[in-house]
């Protein structure tokens, strides 16, 4: 039995709130369970200087934590220095996105997502990138409905979601409780159409079989497709 009472292929509930913030040209309020994150995209008509004159757009990502995000109060980070952690988790959600995107169709401007966990209970970093692709899309709305992008250069949804096995069983979408004590630990990135973009995976307390793995790629993408017909039904 799973701490939270849900079956094993069952994610937390997922609510997401668009257009949160008044400046950011797109944003969204995440919330997968207990999980909360805040999203917005920043359009800025310029690259980082090893891509000037290059063509091509780029999309990149910062990821924090709110102080109190967490049971007890985490130092911020703007005064303790970044973590390795911290800069792991923006990267990978820089390449995530930048998956879903076709950099040539975007044109030489940059969009930066900025993701931060207002509240935290497992799945930070996949609610992120989930959110994050909606804050993309409003972003990239924006870009069209002024006609400063000509075709759209997102090419698929881009979602997230964890897996592990928790308790000799392998489940999806794991809170802190299951996340904790987890013997296998995964996260999924994927697109709209079921393609892998990242996989992490690590064996926390034991080691896991390649069927094993299998039954959690099978969750991550009963998981995932249930999160773009829920970034489909924010962004509609």
């Amino acid at each position: 039995m799973r701490p939270s009472g849900r079956q094993s292929d069952e994610l937390r509930p997922v609510v997401i709130e668009t257009d949160v913030t008044r400046h950011a040209e797109g944003s969204c309020l995440i919330r997968c369970g207990d999980t909360h994150v805040l999203c917005t995209a920043t359009i800025e008509e310029r690259v980082p200087p090893w891509m000037k004159n290059s063509g091509l757009g780029w999309v990149t990502a910062e990821y924090g934590m709110l102080p109190r995000a967490t049971h007890s109060r985490t130092r911020r980070e703007a005064k303790a220095g970044q973590s390795g952690r911290t800069q792991e988790i923006q990267r990978l959600i820089g390449r995530a996105l930048r998956a879903g995107v076709d950099r040539v169709a975007l044109g030489e401007r940059q969009i930066t997502i900025d993701c931060d966990v207002i509240q935290a209970d497992g799945g930070t970093r996949c609610a992120s990138i989930t959110g994050g692709w909606i804050a993309l899309k409003l972003a990239v709305k924006k870009l069209m409905d002024a006609g400063d992008v000509l075709s759209d250069p997102l090419t698929d949804h881009v979602a997230a979601v964890s897996c592990g096995v928790y308790g000799g069983q392998p489940v999806l979408d794991l809170d802190y409780p299951e996340d904790s004590e987890a013997g296998v630990d995964g996260n999924f990135v994927m697109t709209g159409a079921g393609r892998l973009i990242e996989v992490q995976m690590s064996a926390e307390g034991s080691t896991f079989s390649t069927d094993e793995m299998a039954q959690l790629l099978d969750l991550a993408k009963k998981g995932t497709e249930a999160l773009v017909a829920a970034q489909k039904d924010a962004t509609a």
